[in-house]
């Protein structure tokens, strides 16, 4: 298996650790023989952090794209609209993630150990369970758009926008979940160039449609809708194709496919994955709804807060990709050599993996604090009250962006080792652990403000207790690796 083949195998923190893990000496062959072991630990990073950043950018293309032509169309009532439904979009990765990476990384330790029949039954399964999610939460979020827009924190002003853009976007859920999903197969089967094609594809298409959907033809917010799943249609027939003609496995004698005892294997390892992105969802559905209660209490309103913290969650997907793409890039690099045992190789991986996400997030951080009014403008006008808090909370929410990206990074790095278990719960502080009870509690004594500032602390924390996990494991590593020179 050459090193592409390794990260098509992983594309997850899941999935990389089982590629990481995959060539070490019980697998066949010396470390030295293996590049992961030998080649130059910065050449490597790029090489698998580079396809996975690119990725996540192009994934992020369909929200900010349609993000800005809804800004400058409609006006930042039409941004808020979008941020209500987000929460849908998020539980449409979660299902996928899950499903895709218990999927993939179950795929590849049974091809690993030469059980071909046992790896097609897991992906079949895996393609049957995406299908039914994502007609399912298709179905639901069709049926109950607008209890769900209220539910989410919907305002009157932006109600009908809601509702109008939602509609749309779950007729194309089952599209988007499939989809998504099968892209970790498609990187398992050692294809990873073709699941980024699929996915610009479609991120390109969108980029063409949401101006002639919204500006010519004048459907509005609608248009972006339609634009964004016709897309998404598009990037799911090109999956289909390339699952017909599979290559590790033939895909037809097993789908579909409903073996219980292939739904508990991709649990074990996909839930980690899912319960990240369901906390996410439900700090998004708190967050609008404490924006619509305590922004109505500001000289803002609700509407301004509202459409200003969607737009930066979308400009965060940028901040994001780069650093959850460097964390990816270290996956396949630290388990191959933690199991051959070259444990300051690993260690050194991942001070250049801190040192990279540092430098990144130093520019990020002196864009958005040097100009926060000009990002903003990038989606859109609105009036001098609406800039005012967008550069307020933007300069504010992400002060500590500097250094956010070692939570990403650590977690990557305890999964990669085979402590998924630490890794899930570093990646569990910042939404779970502090966000969310910040946010219920804070704005009681500080109104908006409790809001704005609960960032910047659920940060702060989140990046101790990652640092403090980091240098505790070093020292065991450390340990680790005074023993095995004894031993030699």
């Amino acid at each position: 298996m050459d090193i592409e083949e390794q990260f098509g195998s992983g594309g997850s923190p899941q999935g990389g650790a089982q590629a990481g893990g995959g060539g070490n000496p019980q697998g066949g062959g010396p470390p030295a023989e293996n590049p992961l072991g030998t080649q130059p630990i910065v050449r490597l990073m790029l090489k698998f952090a580079i396809p996975a950043i690119t990725s996540s950018l192009i994934s992020a293309i369909y929200n900010i794209t349609d993000q800005i032509f809804i800004g400058h169309s409609i006006g930042f009532l039409g941004n808020a609209a979008t941020s209500i439904s987000f929460p849908i979009t998020t539980l449409c990765t979660a299902m996928a993630i899950m499903l895709g990476v218990g999927g993939a990384s179950n795929f590849n330790l049974n091809m690993g150990a030469k059980k071909k029949e046992a790896a097609a039954r897991i992906i079949g399964t895996s393609l049957t369970l995406l299908a039914i999610a994502g007609v399912c939460i298709g179905i639901v979020s069709f049926a109950f758009t607008e209890s769900l827009m209220r539910a989410f924190g919907a305002t009157d002003n932006i109600f009908d926008l809601a509702v109008t853009y939602t509609r749309i976007i779950a007729c194309g859920v089952p599209f988007v979940v499939f989809s998504s999903g099968c892209s970790y197969f498609i990187r398992a089967d050692g294809s990873p160039s073709y699941s980024l094609f699929s996915v610009a594809c479609g991120a390109v298409l969108n980029m063409m449609l949401d101006p002639l959907f919204i500006f010519v033809f004048g459907w509005g917010i609608a248009g972006a809708a339609y634009a964004t799943i016709i897309s998404q249609f598009i990037s799911l027939l090109l999956v289909v194709r390339y699952l017909l003609r599979f290559k590790s496995v033939k895909l037809g004698d097993y789908v579909p496919s409903f073996k219980a005892d292939c739904i508990k294997a991709i649990a074990k390892l996909g839930v980690p994955g899912f319960l990240n992105h369901f906390m996410m969802m439900i700090v998004q559905i708190v967050m609008n709804n404490t924006l619509k209660i305590y922004g109505a209490d500001s000289i803002y309103g609700s509407d301004i807060p509202l459409s200003v913290v969607g737009v930066l969650a979308k400009v965060n997907v940028i901040v994001i990709a780069f650093n959850v793409g460097i964390a990816q890039g270290c996956q396949p690099i630290v388990g191959f050599n933690y199991g051959a045992k070259n444990y300051a190789r690993v260690k050194a991986t991942y001070l250049r993996a801190v040192g990279s996400v540092i430098a990144i997030s130093i520019v990020i951080f002196a864009c958005f604090q040097l100009f926060p009014r000009e990002i903003i403008s990038i989606f859109g006008s609105g009036s001098e009250l609406y800039f005012h808090f967008g550069e307020r909370y933007m300069r504010i929410y992400m002060m500590m962006v500097c250094l956010f990206g070692l939570q990403p990074l650590t977690a990557n790095f305890f999964t990669s080792i085979g402590k998924a278990y630490k890794g899930l719960f570093i990646t569990m502080t910042r939404q779970g652990l502090f966000l969310l009870p910040l946010l219920l509690i804070l704005p009681r004594f500080l109104g908006l403000d409790g809001f704005v500032y609960a960032g910047p602390i659920s940060d702060s924390a989140a990046i101790l207790a990652a640092v403090i996990f980091a240098i505790i494991e070093f020292r065991l590593i450390s340990k680790l690796e005074s023993e095995e020179q004894l031993s030699d």
